[in-house]
């Protein structure tokens, strides 16, 4: 067939594709996934994957001439009242419309998804063989769904070392990584949870797993956990470097989604993962 005479990909088109493999009805009942922003009719030649809906994005799409932008973090994940453009919301959702931009969010059908974030997360810190989730989806008939992922080390490290390794294995942000721990402890078996994992600290210690890695981590459940001894040491890194290794699993699997559902021209639409830090902190200093 001349693919010069096929119906160009549309916006729905995409969304379709997407969530056959992220269905929205795996979100949380509390969250807000989707098409936020976009005309389903419009054509869809260029896809930006992001972590966040933020200026320094927007800035990225219009300048590569995106149609889409699809992100991790929802914009508007609580209720507004308006879209005014002198609000951060407002703003961005009008320099999306002008540029002829749509939006997209997935936020926990990406978490719970197998394989999701924290699959991608497990892999980017060096974790291998099969992953299970740190709290199952208990809707999920198969057992695979669900969030956080525990794993292996393909062969011990000390926290130190393990720590260095998550360092490498993520994008560099001004944060970094904290520890908390012996730092000779011998690291085997690994639990993972992209973004903030306070929340499955006492599933990380039920697990039996050797070091937990999660971002966000506060100070006074963090403080007590690691009082209480024989629970797994903890590595902290920054919530939007948690997230990032995802965008690439996410844009390759749209991307064989297009190819199989989304006609002749769906294999040619042009998918990016985004290389801006969209980490909140910009600096850190220590006293000297």
């Amino acid at each position: 067939m001349n693919t010069s005479t096929a119906q160009p990909v549309t916006l729905s088109d995409v969304t379709a594709a997407f969530e056959e493999v992220y269905p929205p009805r795996w979100a949380a009942s509390w969250d807000a996934v989707g098409l936020i922003c976009g005309d389903p009719a419009q054509t869809v030649e260029k896809i930006l994957f992001a972590v966040d809906p933020v200026d320094a994005v927007v800035d990225e799409a219009v300048t590569w001439g995106a149609d889409l932008v699809i992100t991790h973090h929802p914009l508007m994940l609580r209720g507004v009242t308006s879209v005014a453009a002198d609000t951060p919301k407002g703003r961005i959702v009008h320099r999306l419309i002008r540029s002829g931009v749509a939006l997209y969010t997935a936020h926990t059908n990406a978490d719970t998804a197998a394989p999701g974030v924290s699959d991608a997360l497990a892999r980017a810190v060096g974790l291998t063989g099969p992953l299970r989730p740190l709290e199952p989806d208990t809707t999920d008939p198969e057992g695979r769904r669900g969030i956080g992922r525990i794993g292996e080390l393909d062969e011990p490290l000390v926290l130190r070392d393990f720590a260095e390794r998550v360092a490498r294995g993520l994008p560099a942000t001004a944060g970094g990584i904290r520890v908390a721990g012996d730092l000779d402890r011998l690291i085997s078996t690994v639990a993972v949870s992209g973004g903030a994992g306070d929340s499955l600290l006492g599933a990380a210690r039920a697990a039996g797993v050797d070091a937990y890695v999660t971002s966000d981590l506060r100070h006074h459940p963090a403080s007590e956990f690691i009082e209480e001894p024989g629970g797994p040491a903890l590595v902290d890194t920054a919530h939007f470097a948690s997230e990032w290794p995802w965008l690439e699993d996410g844009a390759a699997r749209l991307s064989d989604a297009l190819g199989r559902t989304g006609g002749p021209n769906g294999a040619n639409v042009e998918i990016r993962v985004s290389t801006t830090v969209t980490d909140a902190w910009s600096r850190t200093f220590q006293r000297v």
